[in-house]
């Protein structure tokens, strides 16, 4: 499977995108060039043949490899104590940004086990592990950003102490989404937040550079950053 797999995405690379993809991810495995959707499609075909097998492999030369097993976890058929198990021991494999990402954006059983993968992802929150403290924020920005969550998230994001660039990154990126949807809850959160300096200049910004909020409040927002630099003098 492995080596039919392997040339059948190199028969799929395209060189200009695996050049483009290279420069916006220096810290991943060596890149064939394959397009996601091409992937999510090869991805489907794997979850409805020994999809447990694939997911076993320990020795993905190519970052199509890793996304790829990213990706079947969001659509291989199981229960839901079984699919925790793989993804329990996958996270461990997430080196960059976009395979984190990819995978928490297709993990749909967050959709129907809520309650469990809370309790599930508070590890994760807590984690000295870069990559692990990303899954676990993404997983809480991709499904938990509503009325029933939205008070734990800001609770949980406060709480978050990790100097890696993609893990502030990933707490700034949420925060956003919590102000874009609950702009009052967070903008009272985010004036009494125990965040890192970064992470809440980040915050700021991406809140600033949505086009999903308006003019009048991207003013307020940077009045905001004012007050916080000049009460740290």
């Amino acid at each position: 499977m492995e080596e039919n797999l392997l040339n059948e995405l190199f028969g799929l690379a395209d060189e200009d995108y695996r050049r483009f993809s290279a420069a916006l991810l220096p810290d991943a495995e060596p890149l064939i060039g394959v397009r996601l959707p091409v992937l999510r499609r090869i991805a489907r075909r794997i979850a409805g043949q020994d999809w447990r097998r694939f997911m076993a492999r320990t020795d993905c030369h190519y970052f199509e490899e890793r996304m790829l097993q990213a990706m079947v976890l969001g659509y291989a058929k199981a229960d839901a104590d079984e699919l925790l198990a793989h993804i329990s021991a996958f996270v461990p494999r997430i080196s960059n940004w976009s395979v984190c990402d990819s995978f928490c954006s297709g993990l749909k059983l967050a959709r129907r086990h809520r309650d469990c993968l809370w309790d599930f992802l508070q590890s994760y929150l807590s984690s000295c592990e870069e990559y692990e403290v990303r899954f676990g924020v993404v997983m809480l920005l991709d499904y938990y950003i509503d009325e029933a969550y939205i008070d734990r998230v800001l609770q949980k994001l406060d709480q978050i102490r990790h100097e890696a660039y993609y893990a502030q990154m990933a707490v700034a990126w949420a925060l956003s989404v919590c102000y874009i949807r609950f702009p009052e809850r967070t903008l009272a959160y985010l004036k009494v937040s125990g965040l890192d300096d970064f992470t809440y200049r980040k915050a700021l910004q991406k809140i600033i550079e949505s086009h999903r909020v308006e003019r009048r409040e991207k003013e307020m927002i940077r009045s905001l950053k004012r007050r916080r630099v000049q009460s740290q003098d």
